[in-house]
């Protein structure tokens, strides 16, 4: 496991949780477990709620319980354990105490094996924040994480495998760019229980995509956004920090069909191949499939980058043997799909990839259906030159 020695007091980054998450005004004549008003106050500024055609709107808990989609108690547990996480990962990188926490470890400490990569404190303790609250939700047998060499076993009898990148994009936060923690759950692989601690940890991590039970992105940006699926559609919940919850504001999204925005880091331009200089030369040039130009627009951060293409359109990729299967592809590839989209490597369709090992990396392009379907069509789309560091 990746550790780094500088001390952290975590008691002194979080301050109290009623200081961040502060209870509701007793003048809200509301019960407490339901999100009712029509405009919300803050600092002396009224807001109107965007909410949906009965003016009401569940919180992340209450959508995905027995009053909801019901998922299943196993599940509804380990999705607020996680959602806990991940407002503590946000209240952290809003803090200015993260400051500290953003400088590279050195590479020697790095898995990844690229000094660009490398792994920082602030990594390291999102890793950590998320690691304690899926083991304490006592519904995850085995956690494998993009900063871990190896899975970490938690319980022999717990339902689900979690795999994570709990925080990608982290280079960028001193420049307070958008970044993101990416999650998928698998249901735990019973017929492996017999197998020794380390074999059935990796086994279990390594599952195909295709039998993801749940995944989504929290995106920490001007708004902190809980996007998830559970097999039957995406929706977006929107952190309220007045009380804590995550509400529902984007309900069954559908990706459009065709977008007009490319996100792609195009300073790699002339290490790419033939068919991918020349499918980004016709859509810029409005003489694809779809007779409009397209737009660039990249942010060089996965989340957020492929959380715009989710509600506009498009695509977005990396042509390089730069993201992992099993922490990034994975997730963002069944979100894609569940929401109409597609996720593939240029050849094949990414849920259809087997994981060969825990840190495999791929090309990965996520986007509209048709979209995809053009770009795969010029054929030579993967770039193979000048990766930027050992494969």
């Amino acid at each position: 496991m990746l550790s780094f020695t500088t001390p952290l007091k975590l008691t002194s980054i979080f301050p109290p949780k009623s200081f961040i998450f502060p209870r509701k005004p007793n003048n809200y004549l509301i019960p407490t477990k339901v999100y009712n008003p029509k405009m919300s106050s803050f600092g002396g500024f009224s807001i109107s709620a965007q909410l949906n055609t009965n003016n009401e709107s569940k919180t992340l808990i209450e959508y995905v319980g027995k009053g909801g989609i019901d998922v299943g108690d196993d599940l509804v547990i380990l999705v607020d354990h996680l959602q806990y996480a991940c407002k503590k990962i946000a209240a952290l990188i809003a803090s200015p105490f993260n400051s500290t926490l953003s400088k590279t470890l050195a590479p020697s400490d790095n898995i990844s094996g690229s000094s660009r990569d490398s792994p920082k404190p602030l990594d390291i303790v999102s890793n950590d924040i998320l690691l304690s609250s899926l083991q304490n939700s006592g519904k995850v047998a085995v956690v494998a994480s993009e900063e871990n060499d190896a899975p970490i076993w938690f319980s022999d009898d717990a339902p689900f495998v979690v795999v994570m990148d709990p925080l990608d994009g982290s280079r960028n936060i001193d420049a307070s760019i958008p970044t993101g923690t990416i999650f998928g759950v698998y249901n735990r692989l019973v017929e492996l229980d017999n197998l020794p601690q380390e074999e059935k940890a990796t086994l279990n991590s390594l599952q195909s995509g295709s039998k993801l039970v749940a995944a989504g992105y929290v995106l920490y940006s001007s708004a902190t956004i809980f996007c998830v699926t559970f097999g039957s559609g995406v929706h977006s919940f929107t952190l309220d920090h007045s009380t804590g919850d995550f509400i529902l504001t984007h309900p069954s999204i559908k990706i459009p069909s065709r977008g007009q925005i490319y996100s792609v880091n195009d300073a790699r331009y002339f290490d790419w191949p033939e068919g991918l200089r020349q499918y980004i030369d016709t859509v810029r040039q409005g003489k694809g499939r779809y007779p409009k130009k397209y737009s660039a627009r990249y942010i060089c951060s996965l989340v957020a980058d492929f959380h715009r293409t989710l509600l506009y359109g498009g695509i977005a990729m990396n042509p390089r043997d730069h993201l992992r299967l099993v922490y990034e592809a994975n997730p963002l590839s069944y979100v894609a799909e569940q929401a109409g989209g597609k996720g593939s490597d240029g050849k094949r369709k990414i849920l259809a990839i087997q994981p060969a090992k825990l840190h495999q990396r791929l090309p990965l392009f996520l986007g509209s259906p048709e979209d995809i379907e053009e770009l795969e069509s010029y054929g030579d789309i993967q770039q193979k030159v000048n990766p930027g560091y050992e494969v």
